[in-house]
């Protein structure tokens, strides 16, 4: 599924979108989770939607929670992704760079365009909120998984 965070904030209610000029409130759980695709994940990886889409702020919006070694392919950002770490360790990698480690409490900002993966550490598992920015309908364009070798790679 290429939008898996797009799909999921849309069914946060029923909605398609929300009023940008009222308040919302989206009770935990008023969206289905869903196991994210193995095209765009290796391992077991839980997509929990938070928050619908708006006209005036395209942007999708999901808590990720990985399982230990479990991770995204490599991908890009039409417009940037902004990560917040909730629980646990896990690795982001910019292609051609090293791997960092991020952690609970950790914001990570990829800019648009840049490509990258992230996930679990291989002995921890990692659970970050998604908050990734739509243009032209999409949030990001899904290539190659991430090999084993590349995700032990240090």
């Amino acid at each position: 599924m290429k939008n898996t965070l797009i799909a999921a904030t849309l069914a946060v209610a029923g909605a398609t979108s929300v009023d940008a000029q009222e308040i919302g409130v989206y009770p935990a759980g008023s969206g289905p989770s869903m196991l994210a695709s193995a095209e765009n994940f290796t391992g077991h990886v839980v997509v929990s939607p938070l928050l619908p889409s708006t006209v005036d702020t395209p942007s999708a919006s999901g808590l990720v929670s990985f399982a230990p070694s479990a991770r995204t392919a490599w991908h890009t950002h039409p417009a940037g992704q902004m990560l917040i770490v909730t629980a646990g360790k896990g690795w982001v990698q910019r292609e051609g760079e090293a791997r960092q480690e991020i952690a609970a409490g950790d914001t990570v900002w990829i800019p648009a365009e840049v490509k990258h993966w992230h996930g679990a550490t291989d002995v921890t598992a990692m659970s970050h909120i998604a908050i990734t920015y739509v243009r032209d309908g999409k949030n990001a364009d899904w290539m190659e998984l991430v090999t084993d070798g590349q995700y032990a790679d240090r």
